[in-house]
């Protein structure tokens, strides 16, 4: 792993880093970065941990990252940490594979590591930097996107969506379900005793459909949206391999 100058600790086998980040004035950092009257969405996935001491203050934004419509927050608990005495109740393994999947592309910042926010899949920022992931937000926002994608509510309950342009290769489309809110008391490990909140944490994710470019309709029914524990959805066009994400949407 590229360590981008940063000072890590290396963790066993798994090649991972560890730093305690302390988080930016997060207050001035939402002052000074509007995402407002964007015309696309961006999707910003937080890796993080309740065994990690160094992810609360990532997890805060999270939250307020979180209150921006166009803005998919993903928050995506790892379980690498697990064993530090702590069972992480909201890990996922298929979380902790697209993280090294993101890893093996080598961008910058990229890495086996807590906290960690990629933005579109193929940008990354330590994710307790509040500043440098809005700059990052920002310059994603403002990027023209080659992928259009139309949200339309029908009678059924569900959605229709459409996507329009073009692809560099197959992409999937992908639902993810998420729970807007959950508190965690943890027991024990970095972060024992303390009381933690997590954003748009991910509850299940499975693909609709592919896209190779061009025009496409897909449909998300009522019973899609009936996942346990989520109450937020969201579509997700990625590339192939743990590609770009070319567009996103709240449902």
């Amino acid at each position: 792993m590229r360590l981008m100058g940063f000072s890590l600790l290396a963790v066993g086998t798994l090649g991972v880093g560890f730093m305690a980040f302390q988080s930016m004035d997060s207050d001035a950092a939402q002052k000074n970065t509007s995402f407002d009257n964007m015309d696309r969405a961006v999707v910003a996935e937080l890796f993080t941990s309740q065994g990690c001491s160094s992810c609360p203050p990532a997890d805060t934004v999270a939250a307020h990252l979180a209150k921006n419509d166009n803005v998919i927050l993903i928050s995506r608990p790892v379980t690498y940490w697990d064993r530090l005495g702590w069972k992480d109740t909201l890990a996922r393994e298929e979380n902790t594979e697209l993280q090294r999947e993101y890893a093996r592309k080598d961008f910058a910042n990229a890495g086996v590591y807590t906290p960690q926010m990629v933005i579109n899949g193929h940008r990354a920022a330590i994710g307790s930097r509040e500043y440098q992931v809005r700059d990052i937000i920002m310059s994603e926002l403002k990027k023209s996107s080659a992928a259009d994608l139309n949200v339309v509510k029908n009678d059924q309950g569900g959605f229709t969506l459409t996507l329009d342009g073009s692809s560099d290769g197959r992409a999937s489309v992908t639902l993810v379900a998420l729970d807007s809110s959950e508190t965690v008391q943890v027991g024990r490990g970095e972060n024992r005793g303390r009381k933690l909140t997590y954003t748009n944490v991910l509850r299940d994710e499975n693909v609709i459909g592919t896209w190779n470019g061009g025009t496409a309709q897909y449909t998300v029914t009522a019973a899609d949206m009936q996942i346990a524990d989520a109450d937020r959805y969201a579509v997700i066009v990625q590339q192939a391999g743990a590609g770009d994400i070319v567009a996103a949407s709240y449902l």
